[in-house]
């Protein structure tokens, strides 16, 4: 369980430095591409799709730290006012939905990501199973992220996002 947790924490650390690097990219792309066409006028044609595809990835990579450190929507007022048993059981059965959910966008995000493999992108030779990767590639990382989470709140007997609000 301790291997687990270590893999899964620089796992999370992985996911959250590519999350930011693919920001940084989608950003820097967007700031070229706006130079090149109203400053120079001759606008760059490559930029607009690979600053899409880096924004899928950095949006998606950046689902497992939110995860783990309890930054996606959550109903935890409720989760307070229950005494603290209840409170970890309907954690733990949101986390449960969670992982569901990711486990079939993973097996569907694969499915999709061959059945485009042959398309390419338009006026690139880029194919677009490189956007559609993100899917399957993220959901491991949420997937040990999400499982990660519940098991430090079986451990602690409370969520470790609310530790300091009780």
């Amino acid at each position: 369980m301790k291997l687990f947790l270590r893999v899964e924490t620089a796992a999370t650390q992985f996911a959250l430095v590519c999350a930011i690097a693919f920001l940084l990219i989608a950003a820097g792309l967007a700031v070229y591409q706006v130079s090149t066409r109203f400053i120079f006028g001759h606008p760059s044609t490559w930029t607009e799709v690979i600053t899409r595809f880096a924004m899928i990835w950095g949006v998606f990579m950046g689902v497992a730290p939110a995860i783990r450190e309890g930054g996606m929507i959550a109903v935890d007022l409720v989760q307070r006012v229950l005494p603290r048993k209840f409170g970890v059981a309907l954690y733990l059965v949101a986390t449960a939905l969670t992982i569901i959910f990711f486990a079939i966008l993973f097996w569907q995000g694969w499915a999709m990501t061959g059945r485009v493999a042959r398309q390419t992108v338009a006026g690139l030779d880029l194919s677009m199973s490189w956007a559609y990767a993100a899917l399957p590639t993220a959901s491991v990382f949420i997937l040990m992220s999400a499982l990660g989470s519940a098991i430090r709140a079986i451990q602690h007997g409370c969520v470790d996002h609310w530790e300091e609000a009780q």
